[in-house]
């Protein structure tokens, strides 16, 4: 009888492993690596009082702060977007009636943006008529690269200014595109808003 019962135990235990092992919709699959749900807040926009050669409105959520590189001149500024690590760096120059100076600003901003050709999987280019009635150049750079966004604008006499949003962060940009469309829409609505003083 002890014996009988040990076989029945025996079997039983391992039906119960052999059954256990099929598939059925009970399965544990791992779950693949998911993304941090990123909060965006509402895209409200103030205007920048800073003394400077230009004016323009821009995100509630950003800060102004000085550009403290050691070349950085007087009017470089950064919008500083702490929730997200980010900013868009804005770098003024003085045209001076020069064309010689012009031709370089806009030869370095083809450069600067060239830069990124090793990561990047595009570059784009778009031109961009203001609200103001100026013209913007616009390149939106493709892959893992710190800068997805950059652009200059001029008035081809006296004013010439570049922009690029930067991230400081590790995090890939497909993961961070919904945070990249809410700063590229107030990167337009910078241009959009751009005056000269």
């Amino acid at each position: 009888m002890r014996n009988h019962f040990s076989a029945f135990l025996f079997f039983t235990v391992l039906s119960i492993l052999l059954f256990s092992c099929g598939k059925d919709d009970q399965t544990y699959v791992p779950k693949p690596k998911g993304f941090n749900r990123i909060e965006l807040p509402p895209q409200l926009y103030q205007k920048l009082t800073e003394d400077h050669p230009y004016s323009f409105e821009y995100s509630k959520s950003a800060r102004i702060l000085p550009d403290t590189f050691a070349l950085a001149g007087k009017d470089w500024i950064y919008i500083y977007y702490p929730q997200f690590n980010a900013n868009i760096q804005l770098t003024y120059k003085p045209v001076k009636n020069s064309q010689t100076l012009l031709k370089d600003y806009i030869n370095d901003s083809f450069r600067l943006t060239g830069k990124h050709q090793v990561r990047a999987s595009s570059i784009q280019e778009q031109r961009l008529l203001t609200d103001h009635n100026l013209t913007a150049m616009l390149f939106k750079i493709e892959g893992d690269v710190p800068s997805p966004y950059q652009f200059y604008t001029t008035d081809s006499t006296k004013h010439f200014l570049r922009g690029a949003i930067y991230f400081s962060t590790a995090t890939k940009n497909d993961s961070l595109t919904p945070v990249i469309n809410f700063i590229q829409k107030d990167m337009i609505h910078l241009l959009n808003t751009l005056q000269w003083r």
